[in-house]
């Protein structure tokens, strides 16, 4: 208790004179560091203490003159990093007329004409005086450009950013693109360029860091908790894992199913090989959602984008070829033409998502082929050759050339894309906005209650019915319209980064033996239909999405299940891109793989849906509009056994199928549904 009492006026201290206090505290460390291990002089000079936990979050937006010399907290985005530079830390002059050295002057910040002497102490000369190269002491220096982020700008207001300087053991902690928390020490000085500009003594202002926090370090595997350890490997051992997840992407989108499970496969990704120095294979999932207007393709990118832990957004419109790679600009600080990364080379080790992908011109598309498949992006601007790293999955979402999706069409035809764009996508998804009363009645409770949930009014009810029912010791029943299956957003982003960074499993000769049978009946198919060309790539993919779906089950090696999943989810999307005409032969002999490790109930449900549609097709063809359709269990049973699916009974018994608006009338063996 009487240290505590004690450290409060160092701590008041510390933010209100923190250039004096940091300054007696580094000397306290180092002493004290010299005394407990002598020889550490030897590696470093100095010890640096770190300020974390300051209790005011300042906004960059919200600085003012009284915050100046004192210790601040702000939040942004790396915009822009400089080189490093030596700065003048202790700095020794030579008289020009006599020799005399004049100093040692320790610098705390301040300009070097600042601390110049206006005469000699020997000869009283007034000059000239020059640096003393050897007596002075460097320090090494860099810029970083902090910019608000995103969602903390006002409405109709332009981000704003400051400048940040990073010291000592700082340099190069934080990267352009990442999300970082800056505490230091809020200074000004003085701008020739501005008073130049402005005709009076105007001030500028910067950041001089203390301590750099990623954002991303709070979602690392050292940084979680044993007890988020526990309950990560508890979610990993249920065998309902994949369904969890899958229902919790996006989960205020009622279905699409397989888009949730392309873009869970594309967050855990798959494991980066490397066989020589020059040659490597990638690890991301590439996927392309194309589909009818209205289908939530944008929903599902701004989700992917607060769920994976780097992601950059950007659209294809605003997007150029600049924007998207890399461009060369000139730096302030040296005059020297420098690289700046473009969205792909933000988004390394991430996600890079591109929302109206068709509406990009064909030359700045051109420009990222490199990028999603060798993951690189070869500069030669200005006299620069470099080569940057784009080690990202790349997600797009597109519209039809037409407005809206004709499955009369091959998928090529739909879209305005090259094949070797389209190669390089693992999974495409097509959205079809189909007119279905059964889905388009379920959808509909689905969007209404979710309005009806969301309101103000209702959280309210909710919050003071969980607080009542808290107070007086009971345990609040779950609502009937919550699934208990889906999991919430930082349970989903831990879950996957503890999987991406803990498990890299491996595939043994049995799993290849299927993918290989399976990419040669593609590659039959494929010459035959005349539809998308199935490439090698599309082998890769596969093993790509089996090794995705074991990390989703925190497995070391991939089993039949996941490569089962992988085959589905790729035939599904091959499926998906033919004609028509062409799909439903393709179903009937490629069912095998359609099967394999999916949800029988889900399966039963679509059947029966199917059904459904038939027979009210046949009753407005013979002009008997009914409110309930009456469906034999023969008819569904007997598709049930076409998938080799002989027991129907659970699913009579399940949510699914009760859930969907269906009952089942024993004594008339028939299952009724009704508008």
């Amino acid at each position: 208790m009487h240290q505590v009492e004690a450290m409060r006026p160092i701590a008041a201290a510390c933010a209100d004179a923190p250039r004096k206090m940091l300054r007696l505290l580094d000397e306290a460390a180092t002493e004290h560091v010299a005394h407990v291990y002598p020889e550490f002089e030897q590696i470093h000079d100095a010890v640096h203490v770190r300020i974390t936990g300051l209790p005011v979050d300042d906004s960059i937006r919200d600085l003012r003159t009284w915050h100046l010399g004192n210790l601040i907290k702000v939040r942004g985005v790396v915009t822009r990093r400089s080189g490093v530079f030596p700065q003048l830390s202790v700095i020794t002059w030579d008289c020009g007329r006599c020799g005399t050295k004049m100093g040692p002057f320790v610098s705390q910040g301040e300009d070097e004409e600042a601390l110049k002497p206006k005469q000699c102490v020997s000869c009283q000369a007034k000059g000239p005086f020059t640096v003393s190269a050897t007596e002075s002491v460097y320090q090494n220096y860099q810029k970083l450009t902090l910019q608000e982020t995103p969602g903390s700008v006002p409405a109709g207001r332009l981000p704003r950013h400051k400048e940040v300087i990073l010291l000592h053991d700082l340099i190069d902690v934080a990267r352009p693109g990442e999300e970082v928390e800056i505490t230091g020490i809020y200074c000004s000085g003085y701008d020739s360029h501005l008073n130049a500009r402005n005709g009076f003594p105007v001030f500028s202002t910067h950041i001089e860091a203390n301590y750099v926090s990623k954002a991303t370090d709070a979602w690392n595997a050292y940084k979680l908790t044993d007890e988020d350890r526990n309950k990560i490997l508890k979610l990993g051992g249920d065998a309902r894992i994949g369904v969890k997840i899958t229902k919790s992407i996006a989960p205020s989108i009622y279905g699409h199913d397989s888009i949730k499970m392309a873009l869970a496969l594309a967050l855990f990704s798959g494991v980066e090989k490397q066989p020589t120095d020059s040659h490597r294979l990638r690890g991301d999932i590439n996927v392309l959602l194309l589909g009818d207007p209205g289908t939530a393709k944008s929903q599902f990118l701004k989700y992917v984008e607060k769920t994976a832990t780097r992601a950059v957004y950007t659209t294809g419109k605003g997007a150029s070829a600049v924007g998207l790679t890399a461009g060369v600009h000139k730096d302030p600080v040296t005059k020297e033409w420098t690289l700046e990364g473009g969205a792909l080379v933000l988004a390394d080790k991430g996600v890079c998502l591109i929302d109206e992908f068709d509406k990009m011109n064909d030359q700045d598309r051109v420009s990222i082929h490199e990028a999603m498949e060798q993951q690189s992006i070869s500069i030669s601007k200005a006299g620069i050759v470099a080569q940057l790293q784009a080690r990202c999955s790349v997600i797009a979402a597109a519209n039809p050339t037409e407005g809206r999706y004709d499955p009369s069409r091959t998928f090529a035809e739909n879209i305005n894309l090259s094949d070797p764009i389209l190669s390089r996508f693992d999974v495409l998804c097509v959205v079809r906005d189909i007119v279905d009363p059964v889905q388009d009645q379920r959808l509909a409770e689905f969007v209404v209650g979710s309005h009806a949930a969301s309101h103000p009014e209702a959280v309210e009810e909710a919050e003071a019915a969980a607080e009542e029912a808290a107070a007086n010791g009971q345990r609040q029943q779950q609502q009937n319209n919550k699934d208990p299956d889906i999991l919430d957003q930082d349970t989903l982003r831990k879950y996957i980064t503890y999987a991406k960074q803990q498990y890299k499993p491996a595939m043994s000769q049995t799993e290849f033996g299927s993918l290989q049978q399976v990419y040669a009946r593609l590659r039959k198919e494929s010459y035959r239909s005349g539809g998308l060309p199935i490439a090698v790539r599309h082998l890769e993919s596969m093993i790509r999405m089996s090794e995705a779906h074991a990390r989703m089950h925190l497995r070391d090696r991939v089993t039949q299940e996941d490569v089962n999943v992988a085959i589905r989810v790729m035939v599904e999307s091959f499926i998906s891109t033919q004609k028509y005409s062409q799909q439903r032969e393709l179903q009937r002999q490629l069912r095998q793989f359609i099967v394999t490790g999916a949800d029988f109930h889900q399966l039963l449900l679509h059947l029966l849906r199917e059904l459904v549609r038939e027979e009210r097709n046949n009753m407005r063809l013979l002009g008997q509009m009914d409110d309930e359709i009456q469906i034999p269990t023969r008819c569904l049973e007997d598709k049930a056994r076409e998938i080799n699916i002989t027991d129907c009974a659970d699913f009579y018994s399940s949510n699914t199928f009760m859930g969907a608006g269906f009952m089942l009338d024993r004594s008339a063996r028939t299952i009724v549904y009704s508008n």
